[in-house]
This record gives C-alpha cells, sequence and structure tokens, in this order.
C-alpha cells in the first residue's frame, strides 16, 4: 500500500496530500465539501510541503535539493524564490510574520514578507527530527538536549531568548502551542505521558496520561481551534483528546503575574505600601486558584487526599494525570495520523488524515465526550486530473543536475550571512506575464528585483476578504431602535 504523507495548515482549513507520484492540495468546506484545489506531479521528489494559511503561498523541500526551499505562488503558477541553506532542511514553520527553517544543527529564521534573514540559533543540540513549533503569535520552542526532553522558547518577533524548560527525562518527541501561544504541549519519545506548560512563567499547567503498558511515538499533537482541547495520535489504533482546565491556566497566568510583580518591587531601590499590597493580593489569588483547580472533580479530591497518605509518589503522579476526555478508535494500528479539531459550518469536528489517503470526519461531543462517531470519509488518493498543473521555471530545474555555480549574477541572487552560516536567496528566471494588467503596467520579462520579490510574496501571502466567512466577519447583533 502506498503511504501518502499529509499535513494540515495552520487553521485546518486545507490539507496537502503528496505521493511518490504527485502533490495535491485540498480546500475543507464543510463535512461533505472537501475539494482539490491544487495539483502537480513529483518528479521532484517532494518531501516538505507547507501552506501558509488560505493564501497562494506554499513552500517545498525536495529530495533532489534537500538544502532548497522553493517558495511558489501556485495560483498563478509562479515561482517566488528559492533558499539555499548550509545543510538539509529537516523542518519548516510558517505564520504570518515570521518563516522559520530547521536545520540539524541551526534555525534560521526569516521574514516572510520579503524573506530577509533575521537571526540564526547556531551550535544547537543535533536535532536530527528537525523537531520545533511556532505558534501564531511566534514563539518558537525547540529542543536543547539529546538526552533529555529540555527545551528553549525563543521570541521571534522580538528575537529574544527565552527560558528553558525540563518538560521530560527522555528526549522528546512533540511540540505544539496553543493558538493563543500561551501554552505550550510536549510528549517524550516514550509516548505515555503528555504535559501542558505556561509559556510565560514554564510552570507545568496539566498532565495527561495516555496510556500505561505501551510505549509508542507520538505521530500528531495539535491544540483545538479554541485552545481547550488537545489531540494526540500515535502508531496505535486509538485517537485521544483531552480537555484543559480553564481554572489550572488561569493559575499558571495568575502567578506569572505575581512573580513579575514581585521580582519589579525586588529590583526597585524604594517600595511602597500600594506595590507590596498589589503584589500579596495577586499571589494570593494565584495561590487560592492553585489550590481550587485540582479540586475541581472527585477525581482530584481523591488524589489529593490519598496520596500523600497511602500509595507510593509513583502511584500518586499516575492518579493525579488526567485521563483522555474523548477518544476514537481507528480500523488499522501501524499508520501515521496527523489530526485536528476545529469548526466545520460551526460545528466542532476532529479531522483524522491518514497516511493510506483518506480523511476521516468524526462528531464531538465537547458536554460529554467519550466516544467519537464517525461522519464522513474522504478518499483522498484520486487522479490528477481537470486540475491546475504548475510547471517549474527553467532555472530552478536546471539547479537539479549542476551544483551552485561560485559566482552568481548580482542581480538574481543575494548573499545573507549570519554567524558562521550563509543562505543564498535565489531569483528564478522571469516568466512572461502575458496578461492584459501586465501589458497595461508596461512590465517586461527581466530578472526579478527585490522589490518585484516583495510584491510577489505579499500578493502570495495576503488572503482575499471573504464577506461571508465568519471568521473573519462575526456576526454582530443589531438593536433595533424605537
Amino acid at each position: 500500500m502506498a503511504a501518502y504523507q499529509m499535513n494540515f495548515n495552520q487553521d485546518f482549513t486545507s490539507l496537502s496530500v503528496l505521493s511518490s507520484t504527485g502533490l495535491r492540495l485540498y480546500s475543507i468546506g464543510g463535512q461533505d465539501k472537501v475539494e482539490e484545489i491544487f495539483a502537480k506531479e513529483n518528479t521532484e521528489q517532494i518531501r516538505i510541503v507547507e501552506r501558509l494559511f488560505n493564501s497562494s503561498l506554499v513552500v517545498l523541500v525536495t529530495a533532489q535539493k534537500p538544502n532548497c526551499l522553493k517558495m511558489l505562488h501556485f495560483k498563478k503558477k509562479q515561482d517566488i524564490c528559492n533558499c539555499f541553506y548550509p545543510s538539509e532542511i529537516l523542518c519548516v514553520r510558517m505564520n504570518r510574520q515570521r518563516l522559520i527553517v530547521c536545520l540539524a544543527e541551526s534555525i534560521h529564521i526569516h521574514d516572510i514578507r520579503d524573506m530577509k534573514i533575521l537571526h540564526s540559533i547556531e551550535n544547537i543540540a543535533p536535532n536530527e527530527q528537525g523537531l520545533c513549533a511556532l505558534s501564531l503569535n511566534s514563539h518558537l520552542a525547540f529542543p536543547i538536549c539529546q538526552s533529555s526532553g529540555e527545551l528553549r522558547i525563543f521570541n521571534a518577533h522580538k528575537l529574544r531568548t527565552g527560558m528553558t524548560i525540563k518538560a521530560h527525562d527522555t528526549p522528546l518527541s512533540a511540540l505544539t502551542f496553543s493558538p493563543s501561544g500561551a501554552l505550550l504541549a510536549t510528549a517524550s519519545e516514550r509516548g505515555t505521558v503528555i504535559r501542558v506548560f505556561c509559556v510565560k512563567n514554564g510552570q507545568r499547567v496539566q498532565e495527561f496520561r495516555r496510556g500505561v503498558k505501551r510505549c509508542v511515538r507520538i505521530a500528531s499533537l495539535v491544540f483545538a481551534a479554541g485552545g481547550d482541547y488537545l489531540c494526540a495520535s500515535s502508531n496505535t489504533e486509538t485517537v485521544h483528546v483531552f480537555k484543559i482546565d480553564a481554572r489550572a491556566v488561569e493559575a499558571a497566568e495568575l502567578k506569572a503575574i505575581a512573580e513579575v510583580a514581585a521580582k519589579s518591587d525586588k529590583e526597585a531601590t524604594t517600595t511602597t505600601t500600594t506595590t507590596t499590597t498589589a503584589t500579596t493580593t495577586a499571589t494570593g489569588i494565584a495561590e487560592a486558584a492553585a489550590e481550587e483547580a485540582p479540586a475541581a472533580s472527585w477525581g482530584g479530591m481523591f488524589t489529593k487526599a490519598v496520596s500523600s497518605l497511602l500509595l507510593p509518589a509513583q502511584v500518586s503522579d499516575v492518579l493525579a494525570q488526567d485521563r483522555a476526555f474523548a477518544t476514537v478508535q481507528l480500523p488499522q494500528p501501524g499508520l501515521k495520523n496527523i489530526c485536528a479539531l476545529t469548526r466545520i459550518q460551526k460545528e466542532l469536528r476532529l479531522l483524522i488524515a491518514c497516511e493510506d489517503g483518506f480523511l476521516y470526519m468524526h462528531d464531538f461531543n465537547a458536554e460529554r465526550g467519550g466516544a467519537c462517531k464517525l461522519l464522513a470519509v474522504h478518499d483522498l488518493r484520486g487522479a490528477l486530473e481537470d486540475v491546475i498543473e504548475l510547471q517549474l521555471s527553467e532555472s530552478v530545474l536546471k539547479t537539479q543536475s549542476k551544483t551552485l555555480p561560485a559566482t552568481l549574477p548580482q542581480q538574481s541572487l543575494t548573499m545573507l550571512k549570519s554567524c558562521a552560516a550563509s543562505v543564498l536567496i535565489e531569483n528564478p528566471d522571469p516568466v512572461a506575464d502575458n496578461s492584459y494588467a501586465a501589458i497595461l503596467r508596461g512590465e517586461q520579462a527581466d530578472a526579478m528585483s527585490d522589490s518585484a520579490k516583495f510584491r510577489k510574496l505579499c500578493d502570495a501571502i495576503d488572503t482575499p476578504t471573504k464577506l461571508y466567512d465568519e471568521r473573519q466577519f462575526p456576526p454582530v447583533a443589531i438593536t433595533a431602535k424605537d
């Protein structure tokens, strides 16, 4: 059976399906509305595909050129630019401000609007899996140790190094941020325990037990679009959905505020009674909320009463870990499944994209949880027909058969140096635009300048406004006047 590489975009409205024969992009508009919007033959052995939200920007990494990042405007069939790196590209992450390229021993941060390199994180611990996570507000998390689950948070927007968190005793296998960027979920190579941390202070907010008997590898770890649930899939036949404790999150955030206030008070030369009172009040609220959070259920009260008196530490830790709120039983174990929990036509749905080439849609009961009912199955293995075919320019194809020359034309190549690594940004040979608008503007098929590349990037990144899209224009209640 041929394996398909499935990948959702950042808001779970699109899905890419990559096989040995072709690449296809699908738009997810409803339970019965999964439409193919783009396809091309996989003659270059593509191995990484990322689409930026619902925009026209798609980035590709091929096996033939593993150190080259290709940026495409797939709707206009245009190549925007190619970025070359010192070693093989292992992972690519994007949001509307930043593009992150992860190599084995370095991470490069680009401004996605012009692809200028802003910062390079060098000499990191060998990261052969290319494991990293990028939040929508540009928090970047990546492992910093091969022998344990220690990670670092980096502010990719302000380009500042953040805190270090020791999440697990064994190396990490999965990282993901909540949509707001306030929480970070992690899983280790054992895959039995999933932990959620507060990004502001590194405090552990919640801990989930996926299983006890079997150690598995987590294939997908993702928050729901609202940030109130966490979905995890592995190489077993069960997909787990965990519920985030809002009280525990609030307690962690209050504690972070109290810590900042206490630190400011300590560093000040003089302290006032008002500042001391405010700090004490914030600390008291945080402690009260922290004490209230575990006792939100009978299970929490039982654990708190029994763990310190009757049970060993390891057993009490297991009891303190929350179990799955909802589950899905898959028909076949051993396959890689990518999950998404999002609203489709105003209803919360659990999407599971399997490497067998099928997309499964399940119902999700936010009140009772339990087993999720299968609603629809979409076969995404279809042939390439009646879709847009993308032909790469000749300059891109030439780079696959010959090495990069020592000297390149100044008009088509920009050298950006950062520390020990260098990133080459190459503009492909121009393709004449024979459209009516281009003729009126008098555009010629000359080498693409930096300003032209900037315009093409912005054109690919910007998503057309949809007046009927409630995510962009929420319904507003209008009160009639007397």
